[in-house]
């Protein structure tokens, strides 16, 4: 891209930027973590205006669903097992089925589903869901969503706020794909190479922003606030670092150090690198919020861990812990309402009856 396009792309992201504020905003950062024995870690930080009683969950294979958006919903039974940390307990925002697959939902002001009828619909906080529940890999996602488009619903959340979200999905091989709907199309961006996803603007704006930041050079200057086009920049320039420069003696330093530990440890570190602190807010910008939670999903090894932006302390669910066969039952781990845990918290879900999806109005 020549310095000209990229300076346009800046100025008008820039641009954008300050005339499509929403009134609130799902704010959020997302890296895929790529180590020197192909670790794959997804690090992402959940950044919100108020508590989204957040709760973890295991959903077994088996369990049936629909697109909950009316006739000619979709419907389908899970063929993979999934841990999937809920928003306000009416959709899957996060989460990674049992082949590695992780998907997760960012904010995007710019989201415009369109109004073609003929592809089925699907209401948005069945999106993840519906990703973790049927494939194995980003390649599978991207021919299956290409092949069948689905017709985003987007009622609004339970506090008012508007649904307008975009999606990604990575896998263990480190295979990336973002995918969003802009003027009412599906635009799909997929290669390794996508490791970074923040909110506005639209992605392929994203990567212009960072291109021009590239040619300043991260050690010489960073772009310090916490808006979505800095935080993608510093996200990019650290992930970029630190899976480059490897201390080895970090891993021989203690008895019974793994790689694993040191990648999830750097990529949460990352994550913490881009968080909003609690009780941020910027005049003006009401689509900026505080970090509540993040995640790093150990997409190798299978183990998600999570980490409150309230407690002091991570704590993991090991995949190798959990029951996803088709007898099994869904399980909850409480979060909401200050639960905290430490280590692996496998042992702590409890059965418990799964919570209704959103649904999208058909009357209107």
């Amino acid at each position: 891209m020549s310095k000209s396009k990229v300076l346009s792309a800046l100025t008008a992201a820039v641009m954008l930027g300050a005339s499509v504020l929403p009134q609130t905003a799902l704010a959020c950062t997302r890296t895929v973590y790529v180590g020197a024995d192909n670790t794959v870690i997804t690090g992402r930080n959940m950044d919100w205006m108020e508590d989204m009683q957040t709760d973890l969950w295991v959903f077994p294979r088996g369990m049936k669903r629909t697109g909950n958006a009316g006739p000619g919903s979709p419907e389908w039974t899970a063929k993979y097992g999934s841990v999937i940390a809920s928003g306000y307990n009416t959709a899957s925002a996060d989460g990674m089925n049992e082949k590695g697959l992780v998907a997760n939902l960012l904010y995007l002001a710019e989201s415009d589903y369109g109004n073609d009828n003929s592809h089925p619909p699907m209401v948005i906080g069945l999106w993840a869901q519906y990703v973790l529940d049927n494939f194995a890999t980003v390649a599978e996602t991207v021919k299956a969503l290409q092949d069948t488009p689905l017709h985003i619903i987007a009622p609004k959340l339970p506090n008012g706020s508007a649904a307008a979200l975009h999606l990604s999905v990575s896998d263990p091989s480190g295979d990336s794909a973002i995918f969003e709907y802009v003027k009412g199309e599906l635009v799909i961006h997929h290669s390794k190479d996508y490791k970074v996803m923040t909110n506005s603007p639209v992605f392929e704006q994203q990567l212009a922003l960072n291109t021009y930041w590239d040619k300043i050079g991260g050690n010489a200057f960073l772009p310090g606030t916490v808006s979505a086009a800095d935080r993608f920049v510093r996200a990019s320039f650290l992930l970029d670092a630190t899976t480059k420069k490897i201390d080895k003696n970090f891993i021989n330093a203690v008895p019974g150090k793994t790689y694993a530990n040191q990648a999830v440890a750097q990529s949460l570190s990352i994550m913490r690198g881009v968080s909003v602190p609690l009780g941020i807010s910027t005049p003006g910008e009401p689509n900026i919020a505080s970090t509540l939670w993040r995640v790093a999903a150990d997409q190798t090894n299978l183990v998600y861990f999570f980490d409150s932006a309230t407690t002091p302390n991570t704590f993991w669910v090991d995949f190798a812990d959990l029951d996803f066969s088709e007898e099994a039952k869904p399980k909850k781990l409480e979060i909401a309402g200050g639960h905290y845990y430490s280590g692996n918290a496998a042992e702590h879900f409890e059965e418990a009856k799964p919570f209704e999806f959103m649904s999208a109005d058909t009357k209107k």
